[in-house]
């Protein structure tokens, strides 16, 4: 759009020159149109910022050209005149997207003052506009890292609720599996994504102020109350809501949210009246939310409200190689943060990655990454950085028993001792091969080893590969010959 241009469409050509005059002497460029055929060309052709519009011409209605207007370009702003402001004209223009009426005969300052308000309330939704789009190119779904089949079908089944017209969904999982990012990708991917996405931490707010944080206060409700004040339900109102922590709602609280999911409205403190609601509620909570209502912790009609679409997130250990996915996204975040250039993680931290029981899950991992990229001076990650939870002998062994991941796949404790220990390099020592008198056929323990890598990693020629400490061409090498 042509940031200082305005087409002027009026069949009055004395009233075309008088407002060209003035928006030459205000600082604008302009061009003029007698005919909605004629404003339409300009439009397409010029790209003006603001058009002043007649609401009636020979060849139309200036509400139809308004909706020609808005359907090219919704940004542009639309100034209707006419001389007769009838209520349903008025209605209709202001839905159709017009920014303001003006009516003839045209008082010169007023128009000045709406050009330029109306200039500034476009470049604002602009602005905004493309603060959320870069926002939903953040926290889309393909953001959302992971292969396993338990994120596939999470996502699966994420991205339909998020086309739906679902009023209330239930988020639950483990403290750090990324419930947040979860509902943001929700709420970026649904028809609502252009409009807010409020957050709050329940667990954050002391329970004296939850209501009016939630539902907002009239002016002398209480007696800090000065003013009325907006609650976070109206600021997010026809966008999403996302109550994290929803289990640390008290129970008088919980009723009462209860009653705005089940009436689509909600009442100030100390109001008297009513408010229309129109909002998506993202619950999460990390909690077992069902087994806190058989307790009488959470209310089970709340809980049932809530859980009409609920979504499971796993935990890390029950992703398989999904780790060392968001490890190679959280390396190329932090090179760029630290400046650093790391490449990756050597073999035995894959390993030790594989088969650690990440209690923190996703959090945890990111802050494991940033930690070891700090200090590492090598050009990959190397175990010495690793915090001791990750790397002692008797953590590895309680883990991997938790997991179920005992077995041939499991690096014995020693290559974690010599991984944690000071004076070690980040590569897995060899003691010396001590041959026997009698000598050896070399390329029958070659065959030997292949074979049982193959096996151990149950086909896969990458980890195969890694467990020779050889390259992936050289195994392929080998597995030729074998096949010869």
């Amino acid at each position: 759009m042509a940031k200082n241009k305005v087409l002027v469409v009026d069949d009055e050509s004395s009233i075309r020159y008088t407002l060209g005059e003035a928006l030459r002497g205000w600082g604008y460029d302009y061009v003029e149109a007698g005919s909605i055929k004629e404003a339409l060309d300009l439009f397409e052709n010029e790209h003006p910022l603001v058009v002043l519009q007649d609401l009636h011409l020979p060849d139309g209605s200036g509400l139809d050209a308004l909706r020609e207007y808005k359907s090219r370009h919704q940004q542009s702003v639309i100034i209707m005149m006419t001389g007769n402001i009838l209520l349903d004209d008025t209605i209709s223009a202001l839905r159709g997207g017009a920014y303001d009426f003006i009516r003839k005969p045209i008082n010169l300052r007023e128009l000045q003052v709406t050009i330029r308000n109306g200039i500034e309330a476009g470049t604002l939704r602009r602005e905004v506009r493309t603060l959320r789009n870069e926002q939903a190119r953040q926290f889309g779904f393909d953001q959302i890292i992971g292969t396993s089949p338990a994120m596939r079908e999470m996502i699966a089944l994420a991205k339909k609720v998020a086309s739906s017209e679902a009023s209330a969904v239930l988020l639950q999982g483990e403290s750090g599996t990324g419930k947040d990012l979860l509902a943001k990708a929700i709420h970026y991917g649904s028809s609502r994504g252009n409009q807010p996405f409020i957050a709050i931490n329940i667990a954050a707010i002391p329970g004296t102020l939850i209501e009016s944080e939630l539902f907002g206060h009239e002016k002398g409700a209480f007696t800090d109350a000065k003013n009325r004040k907006e609650g976070l339900f109206e600021q997010a109102q026809g966008g999403t809501i996302f109550l994290d922590e929803i289990g640390e709602l008290e129970l008088n609280l919980q009723a009462k949210l209860l009653r705005v999911l089940e009436e689509g409205s909600f009442r100030r403190v100390g109001g008297l009246k009513d408010h229309p609601l129109d909002v998506r509620v993202i619950a999460a909570s990390n909690r077992d939310l069902k087994g806190e209502s058989e307790s009488n912790r959470f209310r089970i009609d709340l809980y049932y409200r809530l859980s009409v679409i609920q979504i499971d997130l796993p935990p890390l250990r029950e992703r398989g190689d999904d780790v060392l996915g968001l490890a190679k996204h959280y390396i190329q975040h932090f090179n760029q943060t630290l400046r650093k250039r790391i490449a990756g993680l050597t073999p035995p931290v894959e390993e030790i990655f594989r088969h650690y029981h990440w209690p923190g899950n996703v959090r945890e991992l990111r802050n494991v990454i940033e930690r070891a990229m700090i200090l590492e001076d090598t050009d990959q990650i190397t175990p010495i950085w690793l915090p001791r939870d990750l790397t002692r002998e008797d953590e590895w062994s309680l883990r991997s028993t938790q997991a179920g991941q005992v077995g041939p796949n499991t690096p014995p404790p020693s290559i974690v001792n010599q991984a944690s220990s000071p004076h070690h390099n980040g590569h897995q020592s060899r003691s010396p091969f001590v041959m026997p008198e009698s000598g050896i056929n070399l390329e029958q323990v070659e065959l030997s080893l292949v074979q049982q890598a193959m096996e151990r990693s149950g086909g896969n020629q990458t980890r195969a590969a890694e467990l020779l400490g050889i390259s992936r061409d050289q195994l392929r090498y080998r597995l030729k010959k074998i096949e010869e």
